[in-house]
């Protein structure tokens, strides 16, 4: 998997000596509390939608996630409190015929941004992927988020296209519920 080059990060995104990184327990009640929290603080962010999770997501969230083996999401804290997370879905590449994984969140609390929190989830997300044989990363992110932005190609991810003069990929949905 080649992520393109990978710049060293400012001193501001180093991750702290505070920080711990691993990946959630469904199962433990903290853990699935902070996993809510954290998921509704983004929801909340302009970049999130600007709008809560509704009392069906979050009772939901967690019970769904545990039921589905190609989901996980890591946690980040910072001295001890939840600061980030990550929600992982593992997919499948046909093209290379081997799985990928697709951050479908990457979230980092205000309090706690500049600290190095986004860029070690990415580099467990990487990790985890290169266990598994993965052959790509893959996210999406709001054009005007430029923070993101900024961070995702710091860690070296680019637009895709297959063919510059075709234009880069488009991410549509189609919202069915």
């Amino acid at each position: 998997m080649n992520l393109g080059p990978r710049l060293e990060p400012s001193e501001a995104e180093r991750p702290e000596a505070g920080l711990r990184i691993f990946r959630a327990d469904y199962r433990d009640p903290q853990q699935a509390t902070d996993i809510v929290t954290l998921l509704d603080a983004y929801a909340r962010d302009p970049m999130g939608g600007g709008q809560p999770l509704s009392e069906a997501v979050r009772s939901r969230l967690v019970p769904e996630m545990a039921a589905r083996p190609q989901c996980f999401t890591l946690l980040g804290y910072l001295d001890g409190k939840a600061a980030g997370l990550a929600n992982c879905v593992e997919g499948f590449s046909t093209f290379a015929a081997k799985p990928l994984i697709n951050i479908h969140d990457i979230a980092v609390l205000p309090a706690f941004r500049g600290r190095g929190l986004a860029q070690a989830l990415l580099a467990e997300i990487e990790a985890v992927a290169r266990r598994a044989g993965c052959c790509k990363l893959t996210l999406e992110v709001l054009g005007g988020n430029a923070p993101a932005k900024s961070a995702y190609r710091r860690f070296g991810f680019a637009e895709y296209e297959l063919d510059p003069t075709k234009g880069h990929a488009e991410f549509w949905s189609k919202t069915l519920a």
